[in-house]
């Protein structure tokens, strides 16, 4: 996954030490020929099935952010409706040493256009998947999908 360069910045700094890093989740929905469907792609790096996710950069406002990952990791233009869930995310430890933990800040998207495709290189695959045949993911990002299926409310904070 391409390290945004505000983080290879804070590296040099920092080296491998815990960075506190905001993120975002967008679970993006839609209805299709009656059936609602879900939005995920393909990890590259995992092989793991998720809503499209990724790091806030600095000043950017977050659910900017995650439309902005939306279009860039697959081609997709949504617009957020509502803050679903807050949460933790790690620490994560990579293959590199780095050591993150993540605020994520998960949203609710409705889909405007175009088809889901591996945009950015960052995914393999990327597709609409009918809520009743959704491909096996982590507990964690089934978590982030059921909090952004809620239409209305409060967002969920995970104590």
């Amino acid at each position: 996954m391409p390290v945004p360069p505000f983080v290879l910045a804070l590296r040099e700094h920092v080296g491998h030490d815990l960075l506190w890093l905001p993120g975002v989740t967008a679970v993006v929905l839609r209805t299709h020929a009656g059936r609602e469907q879900a939005l995920l792609v393909r990890r590259a790096d995992t092989g793991a099935w998720t809503p499209v996710s990724g790091v806030v950069d600095p000043g950017e406002e977050p659910a900017v952010a995650a439309a902005r990952e939306v279009l860039e990791e697959a081609d997709v233009v949504a617009v957020p409706e509502r803050l679903a869930s807050v949460g933790v995310v790690g620490p994560v430890t990579y293959e590199n040493g780095d050591r993150s933990i993540y605020l994520d800040l998960t949203f609710r998207f409705r889909w405007v256009s175009g088809d889901p495709r591996p945009a950015d290189g960052e995914n393999t695959d990327a597709r609409w998947y009918d809520l009743d045949a959704l491909p096996p993911m982590s507990d964690d990002m089934a978590a982030r999908l059921a909090a952004g299926l809620v239409a209305h409310g409060e967002a969920d904070f995970v104590a």
